[in-house]
């Protein structure tokens, strides 16, 4: 949704991942079903086809109940002209790292983004 950039209260953390890092965070507690029985997270395996990936991904940015997605890194390789087109505040997408993929600030294209805006003045 262009131009979303207030946070309602009680917005979502979404959470696309493999099995352990979404487990992780279900356990944590961010585990949620819409009123239309939507889930808000997606785990991923190798099986999972990149279109499914992408719609998942889509389908959160469009939801008014979500504030921040959070994608394990090697998963947003897979849709990153998706996340490349995001370029709205709400909802907020974070790549993280997996159990098996470190994080590479290289391949995150929002830290990418946000290192654009900033000089090396501004931090003296």
């Amino acid at each position: 949704m262009a131009g979303k950039s207030a946070v309602k209260k009680g917005a979502l953390v979404a959470i696309i991942g493999d099995e352990d890092t979404v487990t992780g965070f279900l356990l944590g507690g961010i585990g949620e079903l819409n009123s239309s029985k939507n889930g808000n997270y997606l785990i991923v395996t190798k099986d999972t086809p990149v279109s499914h990936i992408d719609e998942t991904f889509r389908s959160f940015l469009k939801r008014d109940d979500i504030a921040i997605i959070l994608i394990n890194q090697n998963i947003a390789e897979d849709i990153r002209p998706a996340i490349d087109a995001h370029i709205d505040v709400v909802p907020t997408v974070l790549e993280i790292p997996s159990k098996e993929h470190p994080y590479d600030p290289s391949k995150d294209s929002i830290l990418r983004r946000a290192k654009g805006m900033f000089s090396s003045e501004d931090f003296r």
